[in-house]
């Protein structure tokens, strides 16, 4: 194994960590029920209109880009062994 790959793998884990992290800090969306309906709970409010300044909207945008991080890391240490073995 290369220094590269050995780097990389490193970035991978942390990656995951990461991610793992921000989801459970996440808070879980609430269904939309028939109870919800019949009871006159509403999900409109203040911070469901800013959508993009939130904790939220946050953690989500954070989320994004980490998994894009993940797809691009790992697609470069699989292929990072094909160009460095001669």
């Amino acid at each position: 194994m290369s220094p590269l790959e050995i780097a990389g793998g490193i970035v991978l884990l942390i990656v995951c960590i990461a991610i793992i992290l921000i989801c459970l800090a996440q808070e879980q969306k609430s269904q939309d029920s028939m109870t919800s309906a019949l009871t006159g709970a509403s999900t409109d409010s203040f911070y469901g209109k800013n959508e993009g300044r939130t904790k939220e909207a946050i953690l989500c945008k954070i989320t994004r880009a980490l998994g894009i991080i993940l797809f691009i890391v790992t697609l470069a240490v699989n292929i990072i062994p094909i160009f460095t073995n001669k």
